[in-house]
């Protein structure tokens, strides 16, 4: 992590807070193991090792297996049989589809498999292996609708699609209102929900999610006329052409391919149903909670509460040095500090996670997914809680820095002493606020490979489509963590009160 100074003088803190100095420890533990970590990237042909980024939620073709809990599907089993070919270990690396491309390009990994799509845009973008099925494109509708049987009756109609797919620009072109969604299975259900009027993807997707679910409610309502080849995507000139296309050439030879894919689509690689295919066991509603309640809890006490903790520890020292700092009479430093919490208040938490997760690699700062999340979230906490801060400390009578000039304390004493305790009686209440809202922040890490209760949640009800119950617990448990917060908070104020005279 260039550029950050690894020297902290320890002798300067003696005059803080107890409180405080272990606060700024903690902030120099982070920054140490970010100036100590080393970047993962690297040639993945001589490391041994072929690191795979895949979405991890769609179902048949990358999802988590409810009964073992490992990643499966059609494009994972693939994957697994191409690096065995190669002689590498696989690793795979979740990313949610949007954000799949901006995390190759940041060396997050080395490839793509996760049905993507080959495109003359894509393959002078990237390097695409041959592909490793092949499907016809759909409309796929209601079954009960028959408005739409050609490409040309979506013309005004809303399709759901993933912005980034070709398919996206197939429904543009036909003249449809494009309605974004995370992926085919998020695309259905709004399709049966009626939210939109037809659903563009290939063939493949379709037989799968007929096999998974046997739904009778959709149904194929035009062909489009054009055939879809997915492939593996890796960046441009990365050298694993040759090697995926020779590994893909003998999977395909020995039949190898087709043996996965009858596995997971029950068709062959060109999206053809076969027949004789069985139908997967389902688990009652109930029975897929209670499977989920432990997964999601471990997410949430693994991962969610320790990057709230860490996170709003490192954002309260940050706020109240922007604090102090908005209250310096040096203009230079009172306005490094007004523009600070500009940036973090005029722009969204999720384009700052953006931007140090996905855009500091182009510059050679690469952090872990984790840390990437601390920093984005501290930083904010700081630019929101320094303003608290302020206000708080502004809040105080002048006659109480007045009274400890008078007893001898200079300013650091004075704040430290007489002005910061009473400051906090005030800010409590906001900053309980802002800690509960880190809470429910947390959930947008599950965009950049954090796998927090959220993103537990979503690789659940993949395979499953069960997006409410499994939604829905995870919403119990993010109000359990805040209902603890909010009764600390109570306990905390009323504790702070006792001292205060009526």
């Amino acid at each position: 992590m260039a550029g950050i100074p690894c020297v902290i003088n320890l002798r300067s803190m003696r005059h803080l807070p107890r409180t405080l100095l272990l606060a700024v420890l903690l902030v120099a533990a982070v920054l140490l193991g970010a100036c100590g970590s080393k970047s993962d990237g690297g040639a993945p042909l001589s490391s041994g090792v072929l690191r795979v980024g895949t979405e991890g939620t769609y179902a048949p073709f990358s999802y988590q297996d409810p009964a073992t809990g490992q990643l499966a599907g059609y494009d994972v089993d693939v994957a697994n049989a191409v690096g065995e070919r190669l002689g590498k270990k696989v690793e795979f690396v979740q990313t949610p589809w949007d954000s799949i491309f901006a995390a190759l390009e940041a060396n997050r990994f080395d490839v793509v498999a996760n049905e993507v799509t080959i495109t003359p845009e894509r393959q002078s973008k990237y390097d695409i292996s041959e592909p490793y099925s092949v499907g016809e494109g759909v409309v796929i509708t209601r079954a009960n609708d028959n408005s739409i049987t050609s490409v040309a009756d979506l013309k005004g109609k809303t399709v759901g699609a993933t912005v980034t797919s070709n398919w996206a620009q197939v429904s543009r072109d036909a003249g449809a209102k494009l309605e974004p969604v995370e992926g085919f299975t998020q695309a259905i259900t709004l399709l049966n929900q009626g939210r939109v009027d037809a659903v563009v993807n290939d063939s493949i997707a379709f037989y799968a999610y007929q096999t998974e679910t046997n739904d009778k409610s959709v149904k194929i309502g035009a062909t489009i006329g054009e055939k879809s080849e997915q492939g593996f995507a890796a960046r441009k000139n990365s050298g694993l052409l040759p090697e995926l296309n020779k590994a893909l050439d003998e999977l395909k030879a020995d039949g190898t391919l087709a043996a996965i894919s009858q596995k997971y689509l029950k068709a062959n690689v060109t999206g053809a149903p076969t027949a004789g295919g069985t139908e997967p066991g389902h688990r009652s509603v109930w029975k897929l909670i209670a499977d989920n309640l432990w997964p999601l809890a471990k997410a949430a006490i693994t991962v969610t509460i320790p990057l709230t903790i860490i996170s709003f520890v490192i954002g309260l020292v940050i706020a109240l040095i922007v604090a102090l700092g908005r209250l310096s009479r040096n203009a230079v430093v009172s306005n490094v500090a007004r523009f600070y919490i500009s940036i973090i208040r005029g722009t969204p938490l999720l384009v700052q996670l953006f931007i140090i997760f996905f855009a500091l690699p182009q510059i050679g700062i690469k952090l872990a997914p984790f840390l990437a999340a601390v920093i984005a979230f501290s930083l904010n906490v700081g630019g929101y809680a320094a303003e608290i801060i302020r206000s708080a400390i502004q809040s105080i009578p002048k006659g109480q820095w007045e009274a400890a000039e008078t007893i001898g304390y200079n300013y650091a004493g004075a704040l430290r002493r007489i002005i910061l305790p009473q400051a906090a009686r005030v800010a409590v209440p906001p900053l309980s606020n802002t800690l509960i809202s880190l809470v429910k922040d947390t959930s947008l890490a599950s965009t950049i490979l954090v796998t927090e209760l959220l993103r537990t949640a979503q690789v659940a009800a993949a395979p499953t489509f069960e997006f409410f119950a499994l939604y829905g617990t995870a919403a119990v448990y993010y109000w359990i963590i805040c209902l603890v917060l909010s009764f600390g908070q109570s306990r905390l104020e009323h504790r702070l009160e006792r001292h205060v005279a009526r």
